[in-house]
């Protein structure tokens, strides 16, 4: 890549990870659907403002950060239904600098209740503990909303 400027180690972007869990009243296979439906991550991933999925393990996201919108692709990197599921950024021209993953775990804790542990590694900056414990607070609200309404 004669053509690109080389970069100094100093110049790259920060790594943040984090990882929080939450109690969440709905089944476990529900609450699996539910992060499988990537079409909902705007409603409780407040980064992502517009998802369009391009086949069965992959999306074309628009992020924002900082006041700004970066476009990226996640790609799903293991599925293990009610057990696990975890993605990743593919870099494209517009976000070569950035990336991103994630890793979201979900453990029965009864018939109608389980503990979902998200895992986020970003270099978009800002503080991921809290954008973490932010999501997930999200993501209880939404599904334990959606289970009164059914009731």
């Amino acid at each position: 890549m004669p053509n690109e400027p080389m970069s100094k180690k100093g110049n790259r972007p920060r790594i943040g990870t984090a990882e929080g869990s939450i109690a969440v009243n709905a089944p476990v296979d529900t609450i699996y659907k539910s992060w499988l439906a990537f079409e909902d991550y705007p409603k409780f991933i407040t980064a992502i403002k517009r998802v369009r999925k391009l086949d069965a393990n992959h999306f074309v996201v628009v992020l924002a950060f900082n006041g700004k919108q970066y476009e990226a692709m996640l790609e799903i990197m293991l599925r293990v239904p009610e057990r696990r599921l975890a993605w990743r950024t593919i870099p494209n021209g517009q976000v070569h600098d950035h990336l991103g993953s994630g890793v979201v775990s979900f453990a029965s804790l009864s018939d109608h209740g389980a503990r979902v542990t998200l895992k986020l590694t970003s270099s978009f900056g800002g503080n991921v503990s809290h954008r973490v414990d932010k999501y997930l607070c999200n993501f209880k609200r939404l599904i334990e909303a959606r289970g009164k309404r059914s009731e």
